[in-house]
């Protein structure tokens, strides 16, 4: 089995889930998939592979936590016990999802049911696609170029003067394997060190957090601000209240809040004075990293909150090259983090497939996001899109 552990997923999984369990229990939701390279010289013909992936699938929902694992969450100071005790008795159902192959090679996956009890299928589902992609595709991982671009991407982190830059493993979802997984994880501490005193920063991987003594990492995701969309009590005031929800659940812990699901204006124009002081930070997700930063600095100001004060996370599709540019740009300005992903965990010199599950219904009406790149939007209502382009005063982009 590719997935043996229900912690072997993100960290903001479980920290929405607790938010699910206390503020919204009764939300139904819908998400799909989508593989965005599909269709190139076969790249993501996926069909050939449906019924391993179905298998894999049945034995992820034959797990249930251990009373280690259990234990590990109970001691997270934002988890609370009566979370942990739901999770005791939790087990994911086969029921809540579909997987199917399409004529064109692609497949569908659709996930439908509760929100409490479909939403840790998203990232041990995405990992299980990827790894049984490339174990039918690559039989013979050349797991020495890996190692090769992971030295590289090494040597360029321990340059001078960027000893205080950190990075962190954003990369289950979309990883080559599982076990190349946990040995970039393993080199990574050990060559850079990991904690206050080294340049791993830590994992969103919570088995990983555990296993390696890793510092495990996250918030919130795009599905749980979509999801206000539908459970606030106004269109326009979603995104508030999305804020607002979360602030009554973790009384200004894990204040790192994501700002691209209606785009960065728009996040702007809610984020005022009240949230730029109760929230740490801001996560970066979509669109130019270089004048989304400038842009949250300004805005900082004119709120007469210090920006030094305060964390911008980034997380779009990153390299180390990139990273570095962005600290270079944005060091002793601000706190910085860098959480990457694919070009940690899927770099052996293969095309990685970009694929994501992302929700597209909450009690039975569309949810979507208006990103500030255009090909990360996902929803097959034009009608709903442009009502919400309308309410959020978003352009619309193509």
């Amino acid at each position: 089995m590719i997935i043996t552990s229900l912690l072997d997923t993100d960290l903001y999984k479980f920290t929405m889930m607790q938010v699910v369990l206390h503020q919204f229990p009764g939300a139904e939701v819908e998400y799909r998939f989508k593989c965005r390279n599909a269709g190139a010289s076969g790249m993501g013909d996926l069909a050939p592979y449906v019924n391993e992936i179905r298998e894999e699938i049945r034995g992820l929902c034959r797990l249930h936590f251990q009373d280690a694992e259990l234990g590990y969450l109970k001691g997270m100071r934002f988890i609370k016990s009566d979370f942990v005790d739901f999770l005791g008795i939790f087990r994911l159902n086969e029921k809540y999802v579909t997987v199917s192959a399409l004529p064109s090679g692609e497949i569908e996956v659709s996930i439908k049911g509760p929100w409490l009890h479909t939403i840790l299928f998203e990232i041990p589902v995405l990992a299980i696609i990827n790894e049984v992609y490339f174990r039918n595709t690559q039989k013979q991982p050349d797991l020495k170029e890996g190692r090769q671009r992971l030295d590289t991407k090494i040597l360029e982190l321990q340059t001078q003067g960027l000893g205080e830059l950190k990075i962190a493993d954003y990369g289950t979802r979309r990883r080559f394997g599982k076990a190349w997984h946990e040995e970039v994880l393993r080199t990574l501490v050990m060559r850079l060190g990991s904690g206050a005193k080294g340049q791993l920063a830590g994992t969103s991987n919570v088995l990983f957090a555990m296993k390696l003594g890793l510092i495990p990492l996250g918030t919130m995701a795009h599905e749980y601000l979509q999801a206000c969309q539908a459970l606030g009590p106004r269109l326009r005031d979603s995104q508030v209240f999305g804020f607002e929800m979360w602030a009554k659940e973790y009384r200004g812990d894990l204040g790192i809040a994501l700002s691209d699901v209606y785009g960065m204006s728009a996040f702007l124009r809610d984020f005022d004075l009240f949230f730029c002081k109760l929230f740490d930070g801001a996560r970066h997700d979509s669109g130019d990293p270089f004048q989304w930063g400038e842009r949250m600095l300004t805005h900082y100001i004119q709120n007469r909150v210090d920006p030094k004060t305060k964390t911008l996370i980034f997380s779009d599709g990153l390299t180390v090259p990139r990273t570095i540019e962005l600290y270079r740009q944005f060091r002793g300005r601000c706190q910085l983090a860098f959480g990457i992903g694919t070009n940690l965990t899927n770099d052996l010199g293969y095309e990685p497939l970009q694929i994501v599950i992302k929700m597209v219904r909450c009690n039975g009406q569309p949810v979507a996001k208006l990103s500030d790149t255009p090909s990360k939007n996902m929803c097959d209502d034009e009608k709903y899109l442009a009502y919400l382009r309308q309410v959020f005063d978003v352009a619309s982009l193509r």
